[in-house]
């Protein structure tokens, strides 16, 4: 069983006067934050003010690149050449990595957002233009991946640092990919029904899919998203049940 976990959540992706989640409750809540870079959420502005919270919070901090697409949050599947993806993926770590030195960091981690995750997580091609865009920029970097699918396969093969995320919050395919939002069931918003569920596939090292089929796989880190009704009081019951039963919150 794991006995040392991280948890991150999504975060930076307001835009200037608009608010998307509470990023300070759950920068008290999460050991890692993955920080939108501009294109799908976020400007310099909310940039800055989350990672000096992360900063002083000591939460690792992460680029979380996604599509141009502020109107759609970088949820809609944009047919793109993977040139041209890889180059905004390149471009978004390098203003991360910018944001984070100056509010005293560093970005130690990256993780694709939304739509472009989702893409990469059954496309091989896609997955490796995106990583190694990242890789080309720091090749000591942390790619957070999702578990069990075509991007660990393409982590593995390209030899880098990286850690093998599920989400606390979202059901799965038996393919080990996530249940489309649009369908029932899709997003998990009780603690009380997630957290237990969390600790199972800890104990089995492996994703429970909603079928009830496991699927074997590395559990470095479990997402907490911040933008869902109830988000932080979820995290904070999933916290709070992880460690009650022994399980120890660290930073990648």
């Amino acid at each position: 069983m794991t006995r040392t976990v991280d948890l991150n959540s999504d975060m930076g992706e307001g835009f200037g006067h608009w608010r998307m989640g509470d990023d300070a409750a759950l920068l008290d809540v999460v050991s890692s934050a993955n920080i939108a870079c501009g294109f799908h959420a976020g400007d310099p502005d909310v940039m800055d003010k989350t990672m000096r919270l992360a900063v002083a919070n000591g939460v690792g901090i992460g680029a979380h690149p996604g599509f141009a697409d502020l109107k759609g949050f970088g949820r809609r599947k944009l047919p793109l050449p993977h040139t041209e993806i890889a180059n905004a993926v390149a471009y978004q770590l390098g203003a991360a990595q910018a944001m984070a030195r100056r509010a005293g960091g560093k970005v130690r981690h990256l993780k694709l957002h939304g739509a472009l995750s989702n893409m990469a997580s059954v496309d091989h091609d896609l997955a490796k233009a995106c990583y190694q865009a990242a890789l080309d920029v720091d090749p000591d970097i942390v790619i957070m991946v999702l578990a069990a699918t075509a991007m660990e396969e393409v982590v593995c093969d390209l030899g880098c640092n990286w850690a093998g995320e599920i989400f606390a919050d979202r059901a799965y395919n038996d393919d080990a990919t996530l249940v489309d939002r649009s369908l029932p069931g899709a997003v998990l918003h009780d603690a009380a029904t997630a957290a237990p569920r969390i600790l199972k596939m800890l104990d089995a090292g492996a994703i429970i899919a909603e079928s009830g089929q496991n699927i074997p796989c590395r559990i470095d880190t479990i997402c907490l998203h911040g933008d869902t009704p109830g988000a932080v009081e979820m995290a904070r019951g999933i916290r709070r049940h992880l460690t009650d039963a022994g399980i120890t919150i660290t930073p990648l």
